[in-house]
């Protein structure tokens, strides 16, 4: 039989923000009542605001890019048909042209009545130009290319004006937000001076964590991103908490997709791998960069065409990139300088491993891309770039890696500039290769 005098200790219990106001203001039913209704209100509308902006907001400014890019590349082929009359070309427009339409459509059902009257009259000129175009008219690229602008200039509008409607649901959201806390502050003060010391405890739980939500919508609000208000799971504030940070997470994507990436690879371009390289350097951090770049890819290009070659740049940047991940860890950075140049940012102790892991990915996999002809001779023949015939082998890869001791280097540029160089000394060497040159030491 057990003893009678040994306590049991319960267990923990996690409460409902509903619970843990009932239990709190307990001992004066009005302080919890009205405590509970401008909390609750608070939550709700906070909840509310979210679900909107994942809903309505996020596909939008998700959606705006895609129609730019895809009126890129629309563009793209109507000046290629334009030259080459290829109805290869006309098929792919038609492609993009459907996916166009189709992001159109899914805006419409989110946006407001009328909102995309504009777009849509614009398209529809570009495309009665462009059907005049395929069907052997005049032509007139140009004015094609005025009418792309255009649209494109449309698409920014919309883009910064759904950035704008989605800060202003955020102020909002913030000005509710400080109104229910000074409300409920309030009725809860009075509540303090009668309650039971567990209504003080769960009180100050419940609203230390709207307080938090609250600074948080202000820093998401001033660009800061990667802000955790540091809400713990269990009850509904820690649900809409972890759907803040996705919310937040997701806003940080759809920024960086605004940048200069590759519409290719979807790789950060210029600006973003300029950004990597000197908050490494002001981190003072010793890390590597590896600066890769395709060998005989305009003979390819030439020999084999335009698609084939983009293709072989995509599947390039993802072997890059699951090679870096893999091996190099979430910090890695992978960037597309363009054309067949790649770079990655890493840490230095991993760049063997990882430029090793490349080079037999790609020779695994760039064969692939040859006729068993060309296979079988070990190459193929085309102009180099003073319009000499010769023969080139099968394409290769070469990456020069720069080790950045610290202060061995002061600005971005000058990586660059190094790495550039040892570049151009790898790809004199046969085959796939790639050269480690550690900053006042011999290259290896």
């Amino acid at each position: 039989m057990p003893d009678p005098t040994i306590v049991i200790p319960p267990r923990a219990v996690k409460f409902s923000v509903v619970k843990k106001l009932i239990i709190g203001y307990a001992a004066l039913a009005f302080f919890t009542t009205g405590a509970l209704l401008f909390a609750a209100g608070g939550l709700y509308y906070l909840n509310r605001t979210a679900r909107e902006i994942a809903d309505n907001h996020m596909p939008a400014i998700s959606a705006l890019p895609k129609l730019r890019n895809s009126l890129i590349a629309q563009e793209s082929h109507t000046g290629k048909y334009a030259i080459l009359k290829s109805t290869e070309f006309k098929e792919l427009f038609n492609q993009r042209e459907k996916e166009f339409m189709g992001i159109v459509a899914g805006l419409e059902r989110s946006a407001a009545p009328g909102s995309l009257d504009t777009l849509k009259s614009l398209y529809k000129g570009y495309h009665a130009a462009a059907a005049r175009l395929f069907a052997g008219g005049a032509g007139d690229t140009a004015g094609l290319r005025g009418k792309a602008q255009k649209i494109l200039a449309e698409l920014d509008r919309l883009y910064i004006a759904r950035q704008n409607d989605l800060q202003a649901t955020l102020a909002e959201a913030n000005r509710q937000t400080r109104s229910a806390v000074i409300w409920t502050f309030f009725l809860t003060l009075a509540g303090f001076i009668l309650a039971i010391v567990i209504a003080v405890y769960f009180t100050y739980r419940t609203f230390a964590a709207i307080r938090k939500l609250q600074q948080a919508t202000q820093r998401v609000a001033a660009g800061d991103f990667d802000y955790d208000p540091q809400i713990p799971a269990g009850d509904e504030i820690g649900e809409l908490a972890a759907d803040f940070i996705r919310m937040a997470a997701r806003l940080k994507d759809l920024e960086q997709i605004s940048l200069d990436a590759s519409p290719l690879t979807r790789l950060p371009g210029n600006i973003a791998i300029e950004r990597e390289i000197n908050r490494r350097l002001q981190d003072g951090s010793r890390f590597a960069l590896c600066y890769a770049d395709l060998d005989n890819f305009k003979p390819f290009t030439d020999h084999y065409g335009y698609i084939t070659g983009s293709e072989l740049i995509r599947l390039s940047g993802e072997i890059i990139y699951e090679m870096v991940k893999i091996h190099a860890g979430s910090d890695a950075f992978v960037g597309h300088v363009g054309g067949d140049d790649f770079v990655a940012i890493l840490s230095a102790d991993s760049a063997e491993t990882v430029c090793q892991a490349i080079l037999e990915s790609f020779d695994a996999e760039v064969v692939k891309h040859y006729t068993p002809e060309d296979l079988a001779r070990g190459g193929i023949d085309g102009c180099d770039r003073y319009g000499v015939r010769r023969f080139f082998p099968i394409m290769t890869i070469s990456i020069a890696v720069i080790i950045n001791e610290t202060g061995a280097f002061s600005t971005a540029v000058e990586i660059a500039k190094t790495a550039s160089e040892i570049k151009d000394y790898v790809k004199e060497m046969p085959g796939s290769n790639y050269l480690i040159n550690r900053r006042h030491k011999n290259p290896r």
